[in-house]
């Protein structure tokens, strides 16, 4: 087997997209204040997108509320921003340096929004195992013209990521289950 080719790259490539899904979900509360929801929001500072937590400090100073210290007060209408555009139903309040954030009650419509973009993460992570999928089809073809493998060897080695890109995307599907079920219950 050539070096060219490495399944435990794949294999680790694949499994960042599933826990990078994880993390995400994490990100997903169901009514409860946390500060991993706003990990996945970026902000547009100094010419740059970075995450939220690189222009300031995320707290949860109540079991409903977020804030957000922003560090440069130049910031804090990008920062309002972002949250704002995030897609996660926030309605940032800023106060000065300090964005006060209220989680809003779990209703049935803020539920179903909830699932719309747990499924969203789920269909980014699905598509990045398939991505790892084709790079390591396109590796293996590339061998197998340059001859450093024979076409059983091919075929044997596509079965393999064909089926680690067929558990994993069966991993993320049972993660989008179970929080959509975790969003759901009332």
């Amino acid at each position: 087997m050539s070096g060219e080719f490495n399944k435990k790259d794949l294999e680790r490539r694949m499994e960042g997209a599933l826990s990078t899904l994880q993390s995400e979900f994490g990100g997903l509360r169901t009514g409860r204040a946390s500060a991993s929801l706003l990990d996945p929001v970026t902000v547009e500072a100094y010419g740059a997108t970075m995450p939220l937590n690189q222009v300031g400090t995320v707290s949860v100073p109540e079991p409903r509320m977020l804030a957000v210290q922003v560090w440069d007060r130049g910031m804090v209408s990008a920062v309002d921003k972002a949250i704002r555009n995030a897609g996660l139903g926030l309605n940032p309040m800023p106060d000065g340096t300090l964005i006060r954030i209220p989680i809003p009650e779990l209703n049935e419509e803020r539920r179903r929004e909830l699932t719309k973009v747990a499924a969203k993460y789920a269909e980014q992570a699905r598509i990045a195992v398939r991505n790892v999928r084709r790079d390591g089809m396109d590796t293996l073809k590339r061998l197998e013209k340059d001859g450093e493998i024979g076409q059983d060897e091919h075929k044997r080695l596509a079965d393999e990521v064909q089926s680690l890109t067929d558990r994993t995307i069966g991993k993320i599907d049972e993660s989008l289950a179970h929080k959509e079920k975790e969003i759901m219950q009332v």
